[in-house]
């Protein structure tokens, strides 16, 4: 699951986030990693075409309906920022806990920038790293697994990766268990 395009955006996006308390826990509510998906999900999906497009079939799902599905979870993305930020300051904890020296600060740019001008930053950003990861070989299995997902809601789609992120035992950060009434 580490090597998937999903993780990579996760991991992306967490670099360009700033550290806040919330961001001092160890591990993501699942509740924050459901509105990550549901934010992450365009990206993901420009960064596919933009890799993938000439090699999808005119009459397959990427071309035909992959717009109008994808179209579901846009309309979702300002709803799920909060959480999706939440999400990727502790990821960008995590990272900055493993002690290793990549480059710049991100962390201090970014928290140098308005929100204004975050969000479009962290969405380039993304789509770019994910892009980067994508390769030809799996083109067609991320438009079997969109086609396969798509007749579900949106949150339902959300809260199936995150549950299957909690059965694979994401670590670093680690799902957070589930508070009991």
């Amino acid at each position: 699951m580490r090597n998937s395009a999903l993780t990579t955006g996760m991991a992306a996006v967490a670099l360009a986030s700033a550290t806040t308390t919330q961001a001092q826990q160890s591990c993501v509510a699942s509740e924050d990693l459901s509105d990550l998906i549901v934010y992450a999900m365009p990206l993901a999906f420009d960064a596919t075409m933009s890799s993938c497009g000439a090699d999808y079939a005119s009459d397959g799902f990427m071309l035909t309906d992959g717009d109008a599905y994808i179209q579901s979870f846009r309309d979702k993305q300002d709803a799920a920022w909060p959480g999706a930020f939440r999400t990727l300051q502790v990821f960008m904890q995590s990272d900055t806990n493993d002690g290793e020296e990549s480059g710049p600060d991100m962390t201090a740019i970014v928290a140098s920038m308005p929100e204004k001008q975050l969000r479009p930053f962290v969405d380039g950003l993304v789509t770019q790293m994910i892009a980067g990861e994508i390769k030809p070989k799996t083109c067609g299995k991320i438009e079997r697994g969109l086609e396969l997902l798509s007749p579900l809601p949106v949150d339902n789609t959300a809260q199936l990766m995150t549950f299957v992120a909690e059965l694979a035992e994401l670590k670093d950060p680690a799902i957070c268990p589930a508070v009991e009434n």
